[in-house]
């Protein structure tokens, strides 16, 4: 169960500010569905992860030996930093594709899987991919982490999104990365 709540805290923590909870809240905004926008930000979560986590597998049979906990480690320490510097997304005010639960569910999808292309969320789910080599069981708990954070913000929209510390939030996340970084970095 490890991998799975270490997953599920770890990239939960992150995604609070981050640009795809920012997206979330824009896309409420804009078309006020908030099923498609759930569903499809799940299969945009389970594809890139899933992809992030099989990378992180992949790399963790071939990149075997004591230096990798020294990659791992250092790669967590570097989240932290990045964890608190704050997200922006430029919302711009279209039209955009037909409010049909497909044309939101499809679009949502799309938006989520680009943006979390190379985002700390993704990264840091590759990481402990190679941390805990159980594929299924991080990809879980870093999908749960993304839920657990956009699913509301889909819900509350973006006026309550706006009352977040979301300060004192990335610095709670920089401080869980940190102190993964140490744990492996330190761990026997």
């Amino acid at each position: 169960m490890q991998p799975f709540l270490t997953s599920t805290v770890l990239v939960a923590l992150a995604e609070i500010g981050d640009k795809t909870m920012l997206l979330a809240i824009a896309l409420a905004a804009t078309w006020r569905r908030p099923a498609p926008i759930i569903l499809g930000i799940l299969a945009a979560t389970l594809l890139n992860h899933a992809f992030a986590a099989l990378a992180g597998t992949l790399a963790a049979q071939y990149l075997d030996g004591p230096w990798m906990k020294w990659i791992v480690g250092v790669a967590f320490l570097g989240f932290a930093i990045w964890a608190l510097i704050p997200d922006t997304l430029d919302v711009q005010d279209e039209q955009g594709p037909e409010k049909t639960f497909t044309g939101v569910f499809w679009t949502t999808t799309a938006a989520f899987f680009l943006v979390e292309m190379g985002d700390k969320t993704q990264i840091a789910t590759a990481g402990l991919a190679i941390r805990f080599e159980n594929l299924p069981l991080v990809v879980a708990g870093s999908t749960l982490g993304m839920m657990l954070v956009n699913g509301p913000a889909v819900l509350l929209g973006e006026a309550t999104a706006k009352r977040l510390p979301l300060k004192y939030i990335r610095m709670a996340a920089a401080a869980a990365f940190a102190a993964t970084g140490l744990w492996v970095l330190l761990a026997a």
